[in-house]
């Protein structure tokens, strides 16, 4: 086990971060960083002061909403908007910065994460929402996906995802 590559090592801490969520459907980790510095980091979960998902249920889950659809019925907060809530409470620029999400971004986060200026969207895992691809792709927001962690595939892109997205140089 050699040491990591930075975009190994930040994916990583995404992964960690994840582990606090308190969803029942999905674990995101999101940070971001500036100059290979962590400059926040954030989880999907309920609100600050609110009973989380995990102790009172998930509406879309007993609606049986399929993943990607329906944001309005949930009562959590997604890891991106969290990471970027967390950076504006305590006044620190996120822009230019880099995120490193632990899934792709949904189109409602992609807005947020380009009016914050952020440049680069580093992510594993799928989310079914070809929106936030063609929002990101719009924008000038660099998103690479590393492939899902379970399977490997770092740098690799699906076919139907060459226009959208960036693999990571070798």
């Amino acid at each position: 086990m050699g040491r990591p590559d930075w975009h190994e090592y930040f994916m990583t801490i995404a992964g960690v971060v994840a582990r606090r969520s308190t969803c029942v459907r999905r674990q995101v980790g999101a940070i971001i960083v500036k100059e290979r510095r962590i400059l926040c980091t954030g989880y999907n979960g309920a609100p600050t002061g609110l009973p989380h998902c995990i102790d009172v249920g998930c509406l879309r889950e007993k609606l049986h909403v399929p993943s990607g659809e329906r944001h309005e019925l949930c009562r959590g907060l997604h890891a991106e908007q969290n990471a970027i809530i967390q950076a504006a409470l305590h006044g620190i620029s996120i822009r230019g910065g880099t995120f490193y999400i632990t899934h792709q971004p949904c189109a409602l986060c992609a807005k947020m994460i380009c009016n914050a200026e952020v440049k680069e969207v580093f992510f594993q895992g799928d989310y079914p929402d070809r929106l936030a691809l063609n929002i990101f792709a719009e924008a000038g927001v660099r998103l690479v996906c590393l492939g899902p962690p379970e399977r490997g595939g770092e740098g690799k892109i699906a076919p139907e995802d060459k226009d959208h997205r960036t693999p990571v140089p070798e």
